[in-house]
């Protein structure tokens, strides 16, 4: 029997394969070792293959697309509902098999090499920047335990660098002078390295088309064009700028039943990055809106006469998403009204 569509439950070394043919019969039941993978592929007619979408799918999906195969990644969370009883490898490989010839289904586009490697700038500089906050809080609280104080922001912290190396203070023990000099010297380390990923993301966004039609867009700068330009590749999988909104997290939750709407707060759905991203662009517009006068800065004002400002500032990333997606699907530049 002829295998026409292949459900893979991808795993670190061990893969399982679940095939099925036109009819929808079981002819392949197999687990394979990870090195076994695409010489077994290689060997198959072009046929229908899902994965979920998740650690290494994108690299195995393009490794099986140069074999001809039809490579769909699918949601882990729309590959669920198709398990059956107890989950196990085999269980899901039948389940990613069953889904992805749902006609209804929900993919999720391939990513190019580059688009990984930007990211990947992203996801390191937003690790180092974390690391660096928990920096400073350490080396704050232990000069606070000296009885010395900064003011809070990071270009406070300085100062305090300066004390220890000038040993201005004599109430610094040697002792707790070289342990505080540890964290200073990481301190300044780490912010060194920030900066040359902020010089590189910067580089790329200066590579790339797409990501400087977005920076365009009021409260969407470098690193959010930057970062929606890697990460959504198809924007033709979204139907309009409200379900690119709802992929991203930023509509109500939904709790409705017998015709009557119960709306709560955002789902929080999707990439929680490019999610905060949005948002810390929309708070920065809402700072300097009232001097602005355009339609949108008076929805802005009209919202906050009611609204708290953390609801206003989701609602205009909200907007902001769905321009990012038109401008995604239908190409040109941001026109303000």
């Amino acid at each position: 029997m002829e295998i026409t569509t292949i459900g893979i439950d991808i795993a670190k070394s061990v893969f399982q394969f679940h095939g099925v043919d036109a009819a929808g019969q079981t002819v392949l039941q197999k687990k394979l070792r990870r090195s076994a993978v695409l010489d077994t592929l290689a060997k198959l007619p072009p046929c229908l293959i899902g994965m979920e979408a998740c650690a290494t799918s994108h690299h195995w999906a393009r490794e099986i697309t140069a074999l001809g195969h039809d490579v769909r990644l699918i949601p882990p969370a729309y590959v669920k509902p198709y398990v059956k009883r107890q989950k196990n490898d085999a269980a899901d490989a039948e389940a990613i098999c069953e889904a992805v010839t749902r006609p209804n289904m929900h993919f999720v586009a391939i990513k190019s090499v580059d688009q990984q490697a930007a990211m990947m700038l992203h996801r390191v500089r937003d690790l180092l920047v974390r690391q660096r906050t928990m920096l400073i809080n350490a080396l704050r609280a232990h000069m606070a335990e000296l009885g010395i104080i900064a003011p809070q922001r990071p270009q406070n912290v300085l100062g305090l660098i300066q004390q220890l190396e000038e040993d201005s203070n004599g109430g610094i023990t040697e002792v707790a002078r070289s342990a505080l000099l540890s964290l200073a010297g990481q301190l300044t380390s780490l912010t060194q390295e920030i900066s040359a990923l902020d010089r590189k993301i910067l580089a790329w966004h200066r590579s790339s088309e797409t990501s400087q039609r977005l920076s365009t867009i009021p409260g969407v700068g470098v690193l959010t064009a930057t970062a929606m330009a890697a990460s959504v590749t198809d924007p033709s999988l979204f139907r309009s700028g409200r379900q690119f909104a709802a992929f991203l997290g930023l509509v109500p939750r939904q709790n409705s039943s017998g015709g009557k709407e119960r709306l709560g707060r955002i789902t929080k759905m999707g990439d929680g990055y490019l999610r905060k991203l949005l948002v810390v662009g929309a708070t920065a517009i809402l700072r300097r809106v009232a001097d602005t006068q355009t339609r949108t800065a008076n929805w802005i004002r009209s919202l906050l006469e009611r609204k708290a400002s953390r609801l206003v500032s989701v609602a205009m990333a909200n907007k902001t998403a769905r321009i990012i997606w038109a401008l995604l699907a239908r190409g040109g530049t941001y026109r303000a009204s």
